[in-house]
């Protein structure tokens, strides 16, 4: 083996190790390492614990901490939010030899796979030919009669395929499930490897660990190799933010450069899909699914889904567009199949597995319905088909020893009556790794889901790393995360050091400098998002008037004042109170706090981080580190941390505005997220200067009035006097060169609108650009002493129809969407 530079003498860090292998049992994937990797794992060992001074817990935080920075999360079942993701801090760690062994078994049963379910979607010669009974196909709830005769681009009905695999406690290799209905785990073995590498350093280079960055490149030209155009347009088509793995959906797009779309961002016109952007229908050559085939079209599916695509199945059957995996293809995911599959080998490859089943029998056939019933005890019962059977509970597979006599009478009885629906599995035993548990590392047992796909020529690639789970308890069939259960890194390691690589492969592309597509719903995700940051901001502000944060030299308005009254009202209307009776710290630590009111701080930083959710793959993950952090305590007894918190919440908002202005790139996105900003913006001015800018108001109100429009500095340099009405309206209102006034928002709508995609091909303006000129044009020739309520109510008007002309212009409107005057719909 070369010069490791990893392996030290390091007696004093062996400590780590040598406890761990008093404990671990046998087959542990450490403990029965060659001499070779021994070596490997101690010097690994070695290296944490002198990073984390010796005691596991603080390195299992460090790590913590950068999945939560990378904005790592996941969701179980019936979770209404998100869970931090539970990464573990040691890899696996698994020798280029082993690995290719594996390597050799994943492609040969890939292609194993793609051929069997070519054969039943076409000539189904393997039940014709007695190999394949005709119930284990027409059992499974993922296999669809209308996909017969609908071949896919290329003839490949796979892209990509993933194995669960474990290890025997002998060392042995075996599958565990097939899974190609969607690649969960696949963007979190990405994500854990990018969170171990910003907590270890040059760990996982020194250990020569192989990169995934090449097989990622690999999988997203295999895609675009199945399109029709050589420049294809490719969407990830997730079910939404509140599915189980949207956080993984996401980066996977962003990473992948693909359109991270919706059911509703897409429609079929004339056999092709579009989809739905600011500048009209654009083509898309091929979908990446995250969303089981039932649900991919209601007229040809189920007809119940309704985050589907109407008319899906028509592109599929014109030819036109790429879908991986192809609709259907989930019938060889059943536990019936498994039982089959090593004859199947023998079949059509000529070969037997190189990577075995854990053994199966289906109960559908006579001799080994028998051979479960009397070995009842010795394997796991599940269902063939992965549903709801009777006699078995929710996750579908019990071991027949945990059955009372009760339990295995009835069970048997529903054998009896629907043999079909059952199987019976041998007993997994797993082999265990090193996992920090309670601060101590622990044997804990794992498996492995490992991805292949396809590349540019058709061919498969292994990728050479997985996403390991180290299971707590529960189903280890179950399709990401059990609760209690860990996730963590494994790394194939070499004996040379990795060459470099990333997505940009060995060619350069074409330059550009264009921001790409923005589809309706992100547009719209996006001006909301502004919009409700904008909100909290302003609420924050209002609250911090209302408990001293005026820089007035005096005390400012006091309790009970008319100003204080005008401001709890405003409260009041945004819905941050339910009444302005009472004290003002309970009245202000409700605004800040009380998620029950739906104006409160707390319920719109909640809006914010869910509107967030679903533009997961536009936004940096400083984004989510700012809108994640808890917020702080609200004590409506103490004045003092009220205006505390008030102005921590403030600056966090300014940070947020400063990302935008700083990181965000000056595309559509970004003017959609401005545009949102600065309407709301507008929209509050003209509401505040109603209520403290009237013609009876007084100099608090005045005052108050700059401090809320963060213009008390422009005022004094400007004027030498106090607070006077017709100065400080031309300041809030009128002037444009101060960046909270209602003209400087005007204007950079009217910029903004100008900058954006027309539909029309008469060169006239569009509503909004009609709209956002005029308003610009309303407001200029005032003055501060021209100015009346009439016109600030006239302005609010114009800003709210403004508002609702650019929803109707840009963003979906039910499932209806422009198409551009004389525009190609292949562009």
């Amino acid at each position: 083996m070369a010069a490791d530079p990893l392996i030290a003498p390091d007696m004093q860090a062996d400590g780590w190790a040598d406890a761990y292998l008093a404990t671990a049992p046998r087959g542990d994937l450490f403990g029965d390492a060659t001499p070779d990797m021994g070596a490997r794992w101690r010097a690994m060992l070695a290296r944490l614990s002198r990073q984390a001074q010796g005691n596991p817990a603080t390195l299992d935080d460090h790590v913590a901490r950068q999945a939560v920075d990378l904005g790592m999360a996941f969701r179980l079942t019936g979770d209404e939010q998100e869970r931090a993701w539970p990464l573990g801090a040691v890899p696996l760690l698994i020798d280029a030899h082993e690995w290719a062994h594996i390597e050799q078994g994943l492609t040969q049963r890939a292609e194993l796979l793609e051929q069997v379910i070519a054969n039943i979607y076409s000539s189904q010669s393997l039940v014709r030919d007695g190999n394949l009974p005709p119930g284990v196909i027409t059992g499974s709830p993922h296999y669809w009669r209308i996909m017969t005769g609908a071949p896919p681009p290329q003839g490949h009905h796979l892209h990509f395929y993933a194995a669960d695999i474990g290890r025997g406690p002998s060392g042995e290799w075996r599958v565990l499930a097939d899974r190609v209905r969607t690649p969960v785990g696949m963007g979190y073995a990405l994500e854990n490897r990018l969170a171990l590498s910003r907590a270890t350093g040059d760990l996982l280079g020194a250990m020569n660990t192989r990169r995934l960055a090449p097989f990622f490149a690999e999988l997203r030209r295999g895609l675009a190799a199945d399109c029709e155009r050589s420049d294809p347009r490719i969407g990830l088509l997730t079910p939404g933010r509140f599915n189980q793995s949207y956080a993984e959906q996401a980066h996977l797009a962003r990473y992948l450069g693909l359109l991270l779309v919706e059911g509703d961002d897409l429609i079929v016109s004339d056999g092709r899909l579009f989809v739905r952007t600011i500048q009209g229908l654009k083509r898309v050559d091929g979908l990446w699914r995250w969303m089981d085939s039932r649900f991919l079209d209601p007229l040809a599916f189920d007809g119940k889904s309704r985050i589907g695509v109407p008319d899906l199945f028509d592109a599929c059957a014109n030819g036109g567009l790429m879908v991986g995996n192809w609709p259907g293809a989930g019938v060889i995911e059943s536990r019936a199949f498994a039982a089959f599959l090593p004859q199947l080998a023998q079949e059509i490859l000529g070969q037997d597995l190189i990577l075995p089943n854990i053994a199966t029998w289906w109960c559908g056939q006579s001799e080994e319905r028998d051979h479960v019933r009397d070995r009842l005890d010795d394997l796991v019962i599940g269902s063939a088909f992965d549903q709801d059977v009777a006699g078995l509970p929710d996750t579908h597979s019990i071991p027949g020893s945990a059955l009372d006599a009760d339990q295995r009478d009835a069970l048997l009885a529903a054998i009896a009556r629907r043999p079909m629906d059952y199987v019976g599995q041998e007993v997994v035993k797993l082999s265990t790794t090193p996992a920090i548990v309670d601060g101590q590392l622990t044997p804990l047992p794992f498996t492995m889901r490992v991805f292949v796909a396809r590349d540019a020529v058709g061919q498969w690639r292994v990728m050479p790393g997985a996403f390991a789970r180290l299971a707590a308890h529960g189903d280890i069939r179950a399709a990401l995360m059990g609760r209690g259960d860990m996730s963590a890194d494994m790394c194939v390691v070499d004996e040379r050091p990795a060459p470099p690589d990333s997505l940009l492969g060995s060619g350069a592309p074409a330059i550009r400098r264009i921001g790409g597509m923005l589809p309706a719903k992100a547009a719209d995700n996006l001006f909301w998002l502004g919009r409700y940051i904008e909100r909290t901001e302003m609420t924050l502000r209002i609250v911090r008037a209302i408990v001293g944060g005026s820089i007035e030299a005096d005390l400012g308005p006091s309790i009970g004042s008319p100003t204080i009254t005008r401001l709890l009202d405003q409260l009041a209307l945004w819905g941050a109170v339910r009444g302005t009776g009472g004290a003002l710290g309970p009245l202000c630590a409700t605004a800040l706090g009380d998620a029950r009111q739906s104006g409160s701080v707390r319920a719109l930083m909640a809006i914010v981080g869910n509107i967030g959710q679903g533009l997961r793959d536009r936004l940096a993950s400083d984004f989510w580190r700012l809108v994640r952090l808890p917020l702080p305590a609200f004590d409506g007894a103490v004045t003092d941390t009220l205006l505390d918190a008030s102005s921590r919440m403030i600056e966090r908002i300014s940070a947020l505005s400063g990302l935008a202005a700083e990181n965000m790139g000056r595309t559509d996105g970004w003017h959609f997220h401005d545009m949102g900003r600065r309407m709301e913006r507008a929209i509050n001015g003209c509401r505040l200067i109603a209520r403290l800018g009237d013609d009876g108001a007084s100099a608090d109100d005045l005052t108050v009035l700059l401090d809320l429009s963060d213009s008390q500095i422009s005022y004094r340099t400007r004027y030498m006097t106090g607070p006077a009405l017709a100065a400080v309206r031309d300041l809030v209102a009128l002037d444009p060169y101060n960046p909270r006034a209602i003209a400087y928002q005007a204007q950079r709508l009217a910029e903004h609108i100008a900058t954006l995609p027309t539909l029309r091909a008469d060169g006239m303006p569009e509503e909004p650009r009609r709209l956002a000129d005029a308003l610009v044009a309303r407001l200029a020739p005032l003055t501060g002493d021209m100015l009346t309520m009439a016109d600030i109510a006239d302005v609010e008007s114009r800003l709210l129809t403004l508002s609702d002309a650019i929803g109707q212009r840009y963003f979906l409107q039910l499932r209806q969407a422009e198409k551009p005057d004389g525009a190609d719909l292949l562009s």
